[in-house]
């Protein structure tokens, strides 16, 4: 078939179907909603899973996170002792001399504390660390500095705050150089970073809260020690946690899950309670990869369904049409049409219609996901392989499900066809 009469069937069949506009909508409606079903789909699935990568990407592939967790049974308990638990010390130091495959650790102390400043107040999370930290959990400096070495062995009373906490607490002033009251002591802001939403990223407590202001490890130990006391419902809560976070950085990516197993064994020798957990980023992002394929799996198979669906309208529709135009078919065959041609015209008429619906459905589903991010705040990502493979499909199902009819069609006796009434 060369390209003149190709086009001339194209036209024919564009004609044809639009002597039955409604009917060839109709009959579109099921691609449509098929192609578009299948973006919406994958873009919400994709944009939610991307999502909890990246948080999790911005843990570091090549970090371990290790958190104190208080033991089940000093929660169910009477709050009247002290209740010691979590990582220690020696624990840090432990781990840095014997696992040669570490190249840093990162210490934490997460301490509760109410700030002021003027007559602004609000609660904030401290974080005692070193300077080691804003390598490891990268955040962007907006104004200022981190904290350095030399506020460490000073003990310096300076802090990095958060924006957010920077916004609350010192709205309407100076930031920087300003000084912030932590419980008896005052504190300079030397720096402010960029806020993350924190929580949980797979599975894994962030390092990082809205509400932070980092303070030099040498001086949360001297301010503050390793007791904490939390007043809940007119009871006094005590513990004593020597560090409640550890990030490790590991020398290689592909050490990391050695090294993680050897943190486990060497915990596990000295402490006699599970007061730790242990969580390696890389790990369950290569999970979250993995559920994302299986997730996209299944919400395209379920939306396919709707195509399925399509594609035996389409096959309804044109097997009516076949029955409708049987006299049509017999003048044809009469005055020489080959059997190729009469089924070229009716499949061309199925591919036009399908992908006609195909195309509708692209815009369709395209649209849906940014009403959705615009109205429920839901991030969505549209793959360019779900565009590429909704339109294939849809002029598949073009080709698949009209070539019974056009073969139907193409079958006819010529004789029998003019006779047909």
């Amino acid at each position: 078939m060369n390209l003149h009469r190709f086009l001339r069937l194209v036209r024919l069949g564009i004609k044809t179907l639009l002597l039955h506009k409604l009917r060839s909508m109709l009959t579109m409606l099921g691609v449509v909603f098929g192609v578009g079903s299948v973006i919406a789909m994958l873009a919400v699935g994709t944009g939610a899973s991307e999502e909890a990568q990246e948080q999790i990407r911005r843990l570091g592939s090549q970090n371990i996170i290790i958190n104190s967790v208080q033991p089940q049974e000093d929660q169910s308990v009477e709050r009247v002792r002290m209740s010691i638990y979590g990582l220690t010390y020696d624990d840090e130091r432990r781990i840095n001399e014997t696992i040669p495959s570490v190249s840093r650790i990162v210490p934490a102390k997460l301490i509760p504390s109410d700030a002021r400043v003027g007559g602004r107040q609000m609660e904030l999370r401290i974080v005692g660390t070193t300077p080691g930290w804003f390598d490891l959990v990268e955040r962007e400096l907006l104004a200022g500095r981190r904290l350095q070495e030399s506020d460490m062995t000073g003990n310096s009373n300076v802090c990095v705050l958060t924006e957010r906490s920077a916004r609350r607490l010192l709205a309407t002033e100076e930031v920087l150089g300003n000084r912030i009251r932590v419980g008896a002591n005052y504190y300079e802001v030397v720096g402010i970073i960029r806020s993350e939403s924190g929580g949980a990223a797979g599975g894994v407590q962030t390092p990082d809260q809205e509400i932070d202001a980092y303070i030099p490890m040498t001086t949360a130990r001297e301010r503050f020690g390793d007791i904490v006391v939390r007043s809940r419902e007119g009871s006094r809560e005590r513990s004593r946690v020597e560090l409640h976070q550890m990030v490790v950085e590991v020398d290689h990516i592909d050490n990391v899950q050695s090294t993680a197993l050897a943190i486990e064994n060497m915990l596990e020798r000295f402490h006699r309670r599970e007061d730790y957990r242990v969580s390696v980023p890389l790990a369950l992002l290569r999970q979250a990869e993995a559920t994302q394929r299986t997730f996209n799996i299944v919400l395209g198979s379920i939306a396919g369904i709707s195509l399925l669906v399509g594609g035996i309208g389409i096959m309804n529709i044109m097997l009516a049409s076949v029955t409708e135009r049987t006299r049509e078919i017999g003048i044809r065959r009469a005055i020489g049409a080959r059997r190729s041609q009469i089924v070229g015209q009716f499949l061309i008429e199925t591919i036009v219609l399908s992908s006609t619906g195909g195309l509708i459905g692209i815009a369709f589903g395209v649209t849906i996901p940014q009403i959705i991010e615009y109205f429920a705040g839901m991030p969505t990502i549209v793959p360019f392989y779900a565009i590429a493979l909704s339109l294939g499909i849809s002029v598949a199902v073009g080709i698949i499900f009209g070539l019974y009819p056009a073969i139907r069609a193409a079958k006819l006796d010529p004789i029998v066809a003019l006779r047909y009434e």
